[in-house]
């Protein structure tokens, strides 16, 4: 495995946008859209962000092969191949999620927040009303983020930026894709360094000044995480 710069995965990252601009931006503006679920239920918006990111793995997959090869695959091959193990990482990040809330209520006494972490109506007027646009997705916008740096948390700490991707298109199992993605980190160590600083610069920068991109920084992440792991582990020249 040869050792990887973070400024080459970032510029081929961003040339996904011109090889599939419309999958792209399409892709993008549905996580936008259904991001505003957290709102209600925080455990659903957790669930729907942190499996969108998951998916958005296999949407890169499918612009690389759309646009780059000679056997060219169907959105929905992207969509199927990706949404069971995305829904199944998603949902143990929002089970290690919950527990660490239940524990931090627990402690402070606020044992009536447990049940608003599965439903908890906060798209109310006194909410909405007299608020900015750039206020409004702050606000709606705000939980993703952190579940974003969450996430990065969760894989570097018990899985590996690699075990997704080596999951999925390797069909590793999960202690053979840490293993794997662990010594590849290993050997990168400072392109990974610089692309989790650089994500987590870029959430906490939504979270405060520029929300309505959180959607963007998303699938950005995706792809990014596709990008790297295609460099790596596969042997196929990258976009662009």
């Amino acid at each position: 495995m040869k050792k990887a710069k973070f400024s080459a995965w970032l510029k081929q990252s961003l040339l996904f946008v011109s090889q599939g601009p419309w999958v792209w931006a399409g892709y993008t503006l549905f996580v936008g859209m259904i991001m505003p679920l957290g709102r209600v239920s925080l455990a659903l918006g957790i669930l729907l962000s942190v499996t969108s990111l998951f998916v958005g793995v296999g949407i890169a997959k499918y612009i690389d092969l759309k646009y780059s090869a000679e056997n060219p695959v169907g959105f929905y091959w992207a969509i199927n191949k990706s949404l069971p193990l995305a829904v199944l990482a998603a949902g143990t990040i929002m089970v290690f999620w919950f527990a660490f809330m239940v524990v931090a209520n627990i402690f402070t006494g606020e044992l009536y927040k447990i049940g608003q972490f599965f439903f908890y109506w906060e798209l109310t007027p006194e909410n909405l009303n007299h608020k900015s646009t750039r206020e409004i997705a702050n606000w709606i916008y705000a939980y993703a983020n952190i579940t974003l740096i969450f996430t990065l948390l969760m894989l570097t700490t018990f899985a590996s930026w690699f075990s997704y991707p080596l999951m999925l298109f390797k069909s590793y199992s999960w202690s053979q894709a840490k293993e794997d993605g662990d010594y590849a980190v290993s050997r990168n160590q400072n392109a990974i360094y610089k692309l989790l600083g650089f994500t987590i610069a870029e959430a906490i920068l939504c979270a405060s000044v520029t929300p309505l991109l959180t959607p963007v920084l998303y699938m950005l992440t995706s792809t990014m995480m596709y990008v790297s792991y295609k460099g790596i582990f596969e042997v196929s020249k990258s976009p662009g």
